[in-house]
């Protein structure tokens, strides 16, 4: 009996090898990606990666210099950023949302194409469209963003007189599970979409290449063995023996 839970319990380990989907496919442009990153790709940003970012980055994805692009007051960064830690916390097999440069990246997206939907259908009906449409809302993903985190602030003051990134780690999860459950109240959004719309953010982030401002120094590559953007697989591919190769970022073929 104590076996069958020890293997129902989904462990962090277990987390990081079965979502290679993100750091796969998805992290080179497609899948779940495609969402954030594609919308702020035009033809100018492609020219200039540092454009992307807001910052310079060397080589191996390390970032060398953090800039806000879209948050204006710290105290929403602080509450962005413990949210993000709790979705992905650090523990033993590498570093957390914070230590990967989530918040910066979801920042950087919410300052760009994804952040105001742009060139996507606004319109109505609100809150629900047609069974084809799903759950739509008049918000941009940058209001949204806005919303759920001047609840997360309004809540933990109402429950525990504290900032959110003030709580414990106990206190914080027990909020955002109202968030994820639909049980909190906003204002043009319901709060099961909000939490959803954050819990991607912060995956793609900590899977994304390091050039759109997160997965800082390859870390979420490197703690499930992802290449990166290798280029040729040409001296691996008729190898008899298991290769590990040293994870590669974009940043490689702008030199």
């Amino acid at each position: 009996m104590a076996d069958e839970e020890q293997k129902s319990t989904m462990t962090r380990r277990r987390f990081i090898r079965n979502s290679s989907l993100i750091a796969g496919g998805a992290a080179i442009g497609g899948g779940l990606l495609g969402t954030l990153i594609g919308m702020n790709l035009d033809e100018e940003e492609r020219t200039s990666p540092n454009k992307l970012t807001g910052h310079n980055q060397s080589g191996n994805g390390q970032a060398s210099n953090r800039a806000l692009m879209y948050f204006t007051d710290k105290e929403n960064f602080q509450v962005l950023s413990a949210a993000a830690e709790r979705i992905f916390p650090e523990d033993d097999n590498g570093p957390g949302a914070i230590g990967l440069g989530v918040p910066y990246f979801i920042d950087h997206q919410l300052a760009g194409n994804y952040g105001n939907n742009t060139r996507e259908y606004m319109q109505g009906p609100f809150p629900e469209g047609t069974p084809t449409q799903g759950y739509q809302s008049p918000l941009k993903r940058h209001q949204i963003f806005d919303e759920g985190i001047r609840m997360l602030k309004e809540i933990s003051q109402k429950n525990h007189q504290k900032k959110f990134d003030e709580l414990t780690g106990e206190e914080q999860d027990k909020i955002l599970t109202q968030f994820d459950t639909g049980k909190v109240k906003m204002r043009g959004v319901d709060s099961t979409t909000f939490f959803n719309l954050l819990r991607s953010a912060v995956l793609e982030g900590a899977y994304a290449d390091p050039l759109y401002g997160g997965n800082n120094n390859m870390d979420g590559w490197k703690m499930k063995n992802f290449p990166g953007h290798q280029g040729s697989y040409l001296s691996q591919i008729e190898a008899k023996e298991f290769k590990e190769i040293q994870p590669q970022s974009l940043h490689a073929f702008f030199k």
